[in-house]
């Protein structure tokens, strides 16, 4: 069954009317943030250092057995999507806003089930990636899975029109390659503590996932029929060596 519906070339993408999945999600992101600054204002007792990604605490026991902070807190993989910063509301309507824009449209392709279970995959794969490469690191946000959500999107409508800061109408196409390149740029380039890295893991999941790559065989077998299809040579029947190539 393919992940692509036919392609409507050059309308303009804008969200349109929420659906399901998106809502939820949607409802339980202002859900648990309103639940971070209630915890914070009347109890003074942050959530975060629970929910958060730490690597330490949600993989240290299983990467690092040695290691005597260690811990095994794997909830840390799914919930630190849910959180986002206290001290900017622009962090959690940022987030909110690409996820409305973008995941309608595959929502309403893909149909609910498989979109949530993609969302998921992408936001765990960038919780990951962050574990392997930032050790270090304290997480939160849903960025990662938007943006696996954001690569959906591009992939199945390249020609749709978007405005790039709300300003620049590009394809969908060119805008995902922009994102990556501003992304990989500030991962290098800028210390300005946002997780790049996660944003990039999402995307590479959510990629690895739409090419069906974690089934390894068909996956291997496809790149040997690509390998093996630039020496193939077509000849006519009337060609003496045919039906040789």
């Amino acid at each position: 069954m393919s992940y692509y519906p036919p392609q409507q070339s050059h309308q303009v993408g804008l969200g349109g009317r929420i659906t399901p999945g998106v809502k939820g999600l949607l409802i339980a992101n202002v859900g648990v943030f309103i639940f971070q600054v209630l915890a914070m204002r009347l109890a003074d007792s942050p959530i975060e250092p629970i929910f958060w990604l730490r690597p330490e605490d949600a993989v240290g026991k299983l990467l690092r057995p040695h290691d005597p902070d260690g811990g095994v807190m794997l909830w840390q993989l799914v919930t630190y999507m849910f959180l986002h910063s206290t001290y900017w509301l622009g962090h959690l309507l940022l987030n909110m806003l690409m996820l409305w824009m973008f995941g309608t449209e595959v929502e309403r392709a893909w149909g609910t089930r498989r979109f949530i279970r993609y969302y998921f995959i992408c936001g765990i794969g960038a919780a990951i990636t962050t574990c392997l490469t930032f050790w270090d690191s304290k997480t939160i946000g849903a960025s990662g899975a938007v943006f696996g959500v954001m690569l959906a999107y591009a992939m199945m409508f390249p020609n749709r029109v978007i405005y790039l800061w709300y300003l620049f109408p590009m394809q969908a196409r060119s805008f995902i390659l922009i994102c990556t390149g501003i992304e990989l740029f500030s991962l290098f380039g800028l210390q300005d503590g946002v997780a790049h890295i996660a944003h990039l893991g999402g995307m590479l999941f959510g990629y690895l996932y739409l090419k069906r790559a974690w089934r390894i065989g068909p996956f291997v077998g496809e790149l040997r029929w690509r390998l093996r299809r630039r020496r193939f040579k077509v000849l006519p029947r009337d060609d003496d060596r045919y039906p040789f190539h």
